[in-house]
C-alpha cells in the first residue's frame, strides 16, 4: 500500500509532539505500556459479556525486548489487537482515542478503567525513534497488518504475519547527537528504572529478558553470564489493598522504596475516598526535616497517579504550603488527562482531593497532639516553623486551620503548650495572653519587662522563633483574648499603691525625663517612669504595631528593611539609679548626659540590640570609674 498522508492538523500536532510537547523523553515508554495495558483490558471487558471468551489473566502480559545491534526497542502485548481499519482510525488521526470510545461503550464495573488516549500517547515514540512499525492482529481475526511511519511525512499499512493476537511496536532508536543520548533507551538498567518509576503498578506483568551472573558449574571461582525473563513491575499497588491486610512495616517499606526520605516516617495516613471524587492515597508525616526543606530548592508535592500510572512526580496543587512537609501519593480514576498526561483538564476534581487531604492531615496532627504528645513535639521541632509561617502567610487566611496546632514555651509549665491550654488556665482577672519575644528562653526568663506580669502570677509564652510574633499578629485574638507583648506600652494591669506612687514621681520629674529625651534625640519617642520594673533600673518598651523584636527580624532580612520600633526608655523610680539621675540633673548636666547614654545602651543590650557606638560606650563606662 502506498504511503498515506496525515491530516493537516494531525501533522502539525505530530511535529509538536516530536519536538516539544513532553517535558521528558522517557515518558514514551509509560505511554506505550499504558496503551498495551488498555489493549489487554479490552479483552477482559469482552470476556464479561461473551461466554465464548475466557479471560485467563496468566496468559496476558507486556514484553519489552532490546535488539542493540539493530538499535531496535520492541514492546509487545497480548491484548485485543487492531484490524486494518482500527490501525487507520487510531494511528492515522492523532488524538482519535480508540480507548476513550471503547470506555464510553463499556463502562467498567470493577475498577479496570481504561486510561489511554491511544492515538496521542503512541506518537510519543517518535521522540526517541526515527522509525516506528506496528504489527497487530485483532482478536477473532486470522489476518495481521503492519502500520509503518518515519514521522510527519506519512504512514503506510500493509499485510503482515503474526502468530498470535496482540500488538508489537518496533522502534528504531535514533542515533546519538552531540546534545542527546538515545543509547540509554537500549540499556536494560535504564529501561527497568523507567518501568519501575512510571508503570510499577500496571496490573499486568511487564516482562524483560534480564542478564545476570552465576557460579559456573563444576568450577571454583568462575562465573558465567545468563539471561532470564523477569517481571519488572510489582503490579498490585499498596494503596489498593485493604488497610487490615497491611502492617506498619509494609508502610515503612513503601516509604523507603519510594525514597520519600531517609528517616522513618512519624505517621502515615491511608485514605480510600469514595464520594464526590474517588481516590486512594498514602501520605506520610516525616520525622526529620529534609536537608533542603527551608531552601528555595525544595519542591513540595505528592506523586499523582491515574489508575496506577504515574503522571506527575510532584503535584504541588495537592498540598497547601504549610503542609509541604507531607510526602506520599494520590491515585484517582476521576482525573481526566490531557495530551501529555502531565496537565489536568478538570481542576475541580483536583481541588476536591486537595481539600480532603488538607483536612485529613490536620485531623491526623490534632490526634497526634492529643494522643501522642511526645511524638507531636518531635514533629513540631522539625516543622513547627512551617506551620507558623502558614499562619502568617496570605494575610492570616489559614489561621483558623493552624492556630490550634501551634506550641509555645510556657514560663509556668516549663514546656511547650498550646494556646488552648494557656487560655484554659488564665485567672479571671487576666485580660490578655502575655508573651515575651527574644532570642532564647534563658534570656527571656531574665527580661526586666516581664517582672510585673510574673509578679501577678500570670503565665508568659516565650517566643524564640523569628516568625512567632508575626504569626501572632495575624491571629489577632484567640478565644476572644488579645495577645500582649510584655514590652508594649500598656500591659492592662490595674495599678496598685506602689504604681500610684510611681505616677506621682513621674509628674514630679517631668523636666528630668524631658532632659533625658533631649539627650537621646530620635533614638526614643519618650522617657518615662516605669510601672513594670521591680528590681531592674531600666528597660525599653515599644509603642505601635512594630515591636522591638520585629525590628530586629526585619533588619536581619536579606533586603535589610529599615523599619524601627517606636522605643520608650523606662526608668525604675524606685531604684538607686534614679536618685543618681536626679542628683545629676540638679548639679551636673554633663553627668546626666553620660548616665542617660549609659542607661540607653544598657537597655539596648538587654533587648539584644546593637549598641550604636561601642567605642563611645566603653569610654562612657571608663568615665564613671574615674
Amino acid at each position: 500500500m502506498e504511503k498515506q498522508q496525515f491530516k493537516a492538523e494531525s501533522k502539525r500536532l505530530l511535529e509538536m509532539m516530536i519536538n516539544s510537547i513532553y517535558t521528558q523523553r522517557e515518558i514514551f515508554l509509560r505511554e506505550l505500556i499504558s496503551n498495551a495495558s488498555d489493549a489487554i483490558d479490552k479483552i477482559y471487558y469482552k470476556a464479561l459479556t461473551d461466554d465464548q471468551l475466557v479471560f485467563n489473566k496468566e496468559s496476558y502480559y507486556i514484553k519489552v525486548t532490546v535488539d542493540k545491534d539493530n538499535r531496535k526497542l520492541i514492546l509487545s502485548d497480548t491484548g485485543i489487537g487492531m484490524t486494518q481499519e482500527e490501525l487507520e482510525n487510531n494511528l492515522g488521526v492523532i488524538a482519535k482515542s480508540g480507548s476513550l470510545a471503547f470506555k464510553k461503550e463499556n463502562e467498567a464495573k470493577d475498577g479496570h478503567n481504561i486510561i489511554g488516549q491511544f492515538g496521542v500517547g503512541f506518537y510519543s515514540a517518535f521522540m526517541v525513534a526515527d522509525k516506528v512499525e506496528v504489527i497487530s492482529r485483532a482478536l477473532g481475526s486470522d489476518e495481521a497488518f503492519k502500520w509503518e511511519s518515519e514521522g510527519a511525512d506519512g504512514y503506510s499499512i500493509t499485510t503482515a504475519d503474526k502468530a498470535g493476537v496482540g500488538t508489537d511496536i518496533i522502534m528504531t532508536i535514533k542515533p546519538n547527537t552531540e546534545d542527546d543520548n538515545y543509547d540509554e533507551f537500549l540499556e536494560e538498567y535504564r529501561l527497568r528504572s523507567i518501568i519501575k518509576k512510571y508503570s510499577d503498578f500496571i496490573r499486568y506483568p511487564i516482562k524483560m529478558d534480564v542478564k545476570g551472573q552465576r557460579p559456573k558449574a563444576d568450577t571454583e571461582g568462575e562465573f558465567e553470564e545468563y539471561q532470564e525473563e523477569q517481571t519488572i513491575n510489582s503490579m498490585v499497588p499498596i494503596w489498593r489493598k485493604n488497610k487490615n491486610e497491611l502492617t506498619q512495616e509494609d508502610y515503612d517499606n513503601f516509604y523507603f522504596e519510594k525514597r520519600y526520605g531517609f528517616d522513618k516516617p512519624l505517621k502515615h495516613l491511608h485514605i480510600s475516598a469514595d464520594g464526590a471524587v474517588v481516590y486512594n492515597a498514602i501520605l506520610f508525616i516525616p520525622e526529620n526535616t529534609p536537608f533542603d526543606y527551608y531552601t528555595k530548592e525544595f519542591e513540595k508535592g505528592l506523586e499523582l497517579y491515574s489508575n496506577g500510572v504515574l503522571i506527575m512526580d510532584k503535584c504541588a496543587d495537592l498540598l497547601p504550603d504549610y503542609f509541604s512537609f507531607v510526602k506520599g501519593m494520590v491515585d484517582s480514576e476521576d482525573l481526566s488527562l490531557n495530551i501529555s498526561r502531565e496537565l489536568l483538564q478538570h481542576d475541580r476534581q483536583l481541588q476536591l482531593i486537595a481539600k480532603n487531604i488538607k483536612n485529613k492531615i490536620k485531623s491526623t496532627l490534632q490526634s497526634l497532639l492529643k494522643e501522642e504528645r511526645e511524638k507531636y513535639e518531635g514533629f513540631y521541632k522539625a516543622f513547627g516553623r512551617q506551620l507558623k509561617f502558614g499562619v502568617y502567610n496570605d494575610y492570616g487566611a489559614n489561621k483558623d486551620t493552624l492556630q490550634d496546632l501551634l506550641l509555645f514555651y510556657s514560663s509556668k509549665e516549663k514546656k511547650q503548650v498550646t494556646l488552648e491550654e494557656y487560655v484554659s488556665r488564665m485567672p479571671e482577672d487576666q485580660k490578655f495572653i502575655y508573651y515575651a519575644s527574644g532570642e532564647s528562653i534563658e534570656r527571656l526568663e531574665k527580661l526586666p519587662q516581664a517582672e510585673i506580669v510574673t509578679d501577678k502570677g500570670y503565665e508568659l509564652l516565650y517566643f524564640t522563633d523569628d516568625i512567632d510574633e508575626f504569626a501572632i499578629k495575624m491571629i489577632g485574638t484567640y478565644k476572644d483574648k488579645s495577645f500582649k507583648n510584655v514590652s508594649s506600652g500598656d500591659l492592662g494591669i490595674e495599678a496598685d499603691e506602689a504604681e500610684k506612687e510611681t505616677e506621682e514621681e513621674a509628674n514630679d520629674n517631668k523636666d528630668l525625663f524631658a532632659a533625658m529625651q533631649e539627650v537621646l534625640g530620635d533614638n526614643v519617642t519618650g522617657v518615662k517612669a516605669s510601672k513594670r520594673l521591680k528590681s531592674h533600673p531600666v528597660c525599653l518598651s515599644s509603642e505601635g504595631e512594630v515591636t522591638i523584636e520585629m525590628e530586629k527580624v526585619l533588619k536581619a532580612m536579606p533586603n535589610g528593611q529599615d523599619v524601627k520600633a517606636s522605643k520608650v526608655l523606662e526608668i525604675n523610680v524606685n531604684h538607686d539609679v534614679f536618685k543618681a539621675l536626679k542628683d545629676a540633673y540638679a548639679t551636673d548636666k554633663t553627668k546626666l548626659s553620660l548616665y542617660t547614654s549609659l542607661l540607653f545602651n544598657q537597655a539596648l543590650l538587654i533587648e539584644g540590640l546593637t549598641v550604636q557606638d561601642p567605642v563611645q560606650f566603653t569610654n562612657d563606662i571608663c568615665k564613671i570609674m574615674l
